[in-house]
């Protein structure tokens, strides 16, 4: 019986990170379920095996099920039927088993029906659906809203909707509109508040809602008559019970197409305020958008994993001149940058998990009890390096995403542009990832603050100074030099004082502290694991060269010649 979490010994390799104890220990509070719940782990060993035994289940389901029904899903796709979103039947099997086997809303707090699990768990069964159907991944995914409620509702929200999660209910966030897509200050849709009736009424348009006929909907809208920016924006749940939203079409798309894309109507739709007024996008959406981040992290690695091990299987099937593709040159450099890709984001994708499941943790402890002024200091620091790493993450991610699907088509050759082989269909799948949830280029806006504040910086040095064998030292002092010309090409562009050439250079310098946080990241695995050797080894090669183009452009290049670049339409 085929499983994806079994043939893939490196996702247990990231649950078993050192730091998951303390993950652990935070995020089930010293064990303080384990009498209330016969369900609830007793020590971390159990929970460790606990997540093991899930991730098992999840891996069958996406071997057995989901992956299966895969190219029907994206052959047949939603309908709209009376105003009503129906799935294909195949997406519709793989909801019911997911709901079925406990796996919605495994995040949630037990008292909710939830499994309480860690994000870095979760983020591996992310990793797994993707990998089986990325469009399924979307709905799934989609359970992050009930992360939102948990966090910022009050009691009588969360225990109106958070239990419905374990029971099958899906998840939509509405946030674009035709004029508001990466600009959600522009939002319009308008929150209302009737005194007589004591209720919030919804009325506008929403575009590109992903699951957009969903049961529970996060909207966010307009609550402050008079304003134009994001401080006027409130977040408010809609249950879809109230049928007081027209779906006027599901969008047809390039790829994901299992995943209903719809434009929706409100009108007089009643919601409720989650949170506080004014708070909806600066801090509630902004909160809900990382989690997407991190979510579409980990479907760009399960589409990347997927599409590597269509071409590993074809380059060894098919057979040229008398012998496999895989034994040319040009093809197993291809596959090995591959291979080495994934490892790298991987890698940055359970990083990233860490330092998110720390603060977290750390958020909801101080609801229960004044942090000690160390847990303070410690939760402070998971938060900006969390901050830091998710853009990063959502970047290199959805860009290594994109390029193996693409590398893994070309290893096909004219087949892969056929419909007969998977790797089609994972073409156009990645080609979304570096779009939605913040394009790449909006990704580098929120990363470059961390090159400005110092914060890659900081944690680059940090990791310079733990130990590594000393049969890798030649890979650190690779490392170590890129680092010094990061620092010094930074502080060139930073002293300069001219923003729109801090602009410019701007993805230049996230990419360079990219390439030297994942060598770090793959070198740390390698320290642990010699099964990432090779994969660390290239990855370095590469970053030492890709490294050295981008400080070749930033010292060749002058302020006068940004003119040269900027396009006036004729």
């Amino acid at each position: 019986m085929e499983n994806f979490y079994k043939d893939n010994p490196n996702l247990k390799f990231h649950l078993k990170h050192p730091l998951m104890e303390k993950i652990i220990r935070l995020k089930e509070q010293n064990f303080a379920d384990k009498d209330k719940y016969d369900y609830a782990f007793q020590d971390f060993e159990d929970a460790l095996d606990s997540y093991d035994k899930v991730l098992e289940i999840v891996g069958e389901i996406c071997a057995e099920t989901i992956g299966p029904n895969a190219e029907a899903v994206d052959h047949d796709g939603p309908q709209l039927i009376n105003n009503e979103v129906i799935y294909a039947p195949g997406t519709q099997e793989n909801h019911d088993t997911l709901t079925k086997a406990g796996l919605i809303g495994m995040s949630l707090p037990r008292e909710y029906g939830g499994l309480n699990f860690a994000m870095v768990p979760y983020v591996i069964a992310a990793e797994l659906v993707s990998r089986a159907d990325a469009g399924f991944a979307n709905i799934w995914g989609l359970q992050d809203c009930a992360e939102t409620l948990h966090e910022f509702a009050n009691e009588e929200i969360k225990k109106e909707f958070l239990p419905r999660f374990n029971q099958g209910a899906t998840a939509a966030m509405d946030l674009t509109e035709p004029d508001a897509g990466s600009d959600l200050q522009a939002v319009q849709l308008k929150a209302t508040f009737d005194e007589q009736k004591q209720q919030w009424f919804l009325n506008g348009v929403k575009r590109f809602i992903t699951n957009g006929d969903a049961d529970i909907s996060l909207v966010l809208a307009r609550s402050e008559p008079g304003t134009t920016d994001g401080r006027g924006l409130s977040l408010f749940v809609y249950d879809r019970k109230h049928n007081a939203v027209s779906i006027r079409r599901i969008e047809n798309k390039l790829g994901i197409k299992g995943s209903p894309t719809c434009e929706l109507v409100f009108k007089d739709a009643p919601a409720q305020l989650v949170g506080d007024r004014k708070l909806g996008l600066i801090k509630y959406v902004m909160s809900l958008m990382n989690s997407a981040r991190l979510g579409v992290g980990a479907q760009s690695v399960g589409i990347a994993e997927a599409s590597y091990r269509e071409a590993m299987k074809y380059a060894y099937e098919r057979e040229q001149f008398g012998k496999p593709i895989i034994s040319y040159p040009a093809v197993y450099e291809m596959l090995s940058v591959m291979r080495a890709k994934i490892d790298a984001s991987r890698s940055l994708l359970y990083e990233t998990a860490r330092y998110v499941d720390v603060y977290k943790a750390y958020n909801f402890i101080q609801e229960e009890r004044k942090l000690e002024p160390e847990e303070r200091n410690d939760a402070k620091h998971h938060t900006r390096v969390a901050d830091a790493l998710t853009p990063l993450l959502k970047l290199f991610a959805s860009e290594y995403c994109n390029e193996i699907a693409s590398d893994a088509l070309q290893v096909h050759g004219g087949t892969g542009y056929m419909k007969d082989f998977p790797v089609e269909r994972l073409f156009r799948d990645a080609r979304i990832t570096n779009i939605y949830e913040g394009t790449s280029q909006l990704q580098v806006v929120a990363a470059i603050r961390a090159v400005g504040n110092g914060a890659y910086l900081k944690l680059i040095r940090e990791y310079e100074q733990q130990h590594f064998k000393p049969e890798f030292d030649h890979l650190k002092n690779t490392l170590i030099k890129l680092t010094d010309d990061f620092e010094k090409l930074s502080k060139e562009v930073l002293d300069t004082k001219n923003n729109e050439l801090l602009d410019f250079h701007a993805r230049r310098l996230v990419e360079m502290a990219g390439y030297i946080i994942m060598g770090y990241l793959l070198l740390q695995d390698t320290h642990r694991d010699e099964q990432f050797r090779k994969s660390c080894d290239i990855f370095i090669r590469k970053a030492k060269t890709e490294c050295a183009s981008r400080a070749e452009f930033i010292r060749s290049f002058e302020e006068k010649s940004l003119g040269a670049y900027k396009i006036t339409w004729e």
